[in-house]
């Protein structure tokens, strides 16, 4: 018998009907459904248009020619990296929020993204590292950092989500003028930096998706072990701890998970925003405040915006592209501001 825990400390435990259950099934399984026609479009679609014959042949046949080539090294391997980091943003975005107990907390809102960006962009203004492997162990030593100071800034366990989306807002602003200071003061460096620091797919290739995705299933299992324990700790502490939640692990674990799956998603596409603000809120309405099933619904459903904002970006400016985190901002500051004005600012 599932036991869905109440979105707010003191609430009481309701049992899940079968009827309850039978629903969030068949949505998880509606939800992979449009992954897949979402994976599809990715790869059909682009600022190139190519015939789904050619699309065809091009998975199944490839004989080298151009058309073959960009399907095979270009498009499926950018798909395949949006899944991997869309995943990745939506379920630390759902972790984020029931560590803080705070509706709008999000890698890009709380400074993460910008603690991962700006590691990596010193490390290759300053170091000269341009690999993945060089840099994205310094994305995960930003922001681990930053998560820190964050929570620190904002009065550790006293935090509020107004001192938590402050100081991530505070932080996010300095360290960016930071990166743009970086940009403009390395002109060398200027050209590799400009299109990652936007947030990008377009430099997806099977290196990169070889030596991310280890780093993004640690995080996900991760995440999906302390389910359990955050639905305790969404009734309070002190509840959680007569139910038998170890604290100070679940905490040490979620902000490991977090650390993994952002450092890992920022250092392969550069600084993406609100897909884990968005995700999990459309989540809950369907599924409910259960973490059990917020995180798998978060990570079918993170893909399906990324890879569609992906999409759009292609399609709308061709034979350009405008990169998917511009995309995904546009698509989540309207969406940001009606989540903040729709509750109680005694909430916040």
């Amino acid at each position: 018998m599932l036991v869905e825990s109440p979105p707010q400390p003191g609430a009481v435990t309701a049992p899940v009907s079968r009827g309850r259950y039978v629903f969030r099934a068949a949505g998880l399984l509606a939800s992979t459904a449009l992954l897949v026609l979402v994976v599809v479009a990715s790869i059909a679609i682009g600022a190139k248009q190519v015939p789904v014959g050619d699309v065809w042949h091009g998975l199944m046949h490839s004989s080298g020619a151009g058309t073959d080539v960009l399907i095979r090294e270009v498009r499926v391997p950018r798909t395949v990296l949006g899944l991997l980091v869309g995943a990745a943003l939506g379920v630390a975005g759902a972790v984020m929020q029931a560590l803080t107990r705070n509706p709008i907390a999000e890698p890009g809102i709380l400074g993460v993204n910008a603690g991962a960006a700006a590691a990596v962009v010193s490390a290759m203004s300053f170091l000269g590292i341009s690999s993945f492997t060089g840099y994205v162990w310094f994305a995960f030593i930003g922001a681990a950092v930053v998560s820190a100071l964050v929570y620190a800034l904002s009065g550790g366990r006293g935090a509020t989500p107004v001192r938590l989306a402050l100081a991530g807002t505070a932080l996010t602003a300095a360290l960016y003028g930071y990166v743009n200071a970086v940009q403009l003061l390395n002109s060398a460096a200027l050209d590799q930096m400009r299109f990652w620091t936007v947030g990008s797919l377009a430099s997806a290739d099977e290196d990169v998706i070889s030596q991310v995705w280890p780093f993004v299933a640690v995080g996900l299992v991760l995440a999906l072990l302390i389910a359990r324990p955050l639905n305790a700790m969404a009734m309070g502490d002190d509840t959680a701890r007569a139910l038998g939640a170890h604290l100070t692990r679940t905490r040490v674990l979620a902000m490991v998970a977090v650390t993994l799956l952002c450092g890992a998603a920022t250092a392969a596409c550069g600084p993406i925003v609100f897909i884990g603000l968005m995700v999990p809120h459309v989540v809950r309405a369907i599924t409910g405040p259960d973490m059990r099933w917020v995180l798998p619904y978060a990570a079918v459903l993170s893909p399906v915006l990324l890879l569609g904002a992906d999409v759009v970006g292609r399609v709308i400016t061709r034979p350009a592209e405008l990169q998917v985190g511009i995309v995904t901002a546009l698509i989540g500051g309207p969406v940001f501001i009606f989540l903040v004005r729709r509750r109680r600012m005694a909430q916040l």
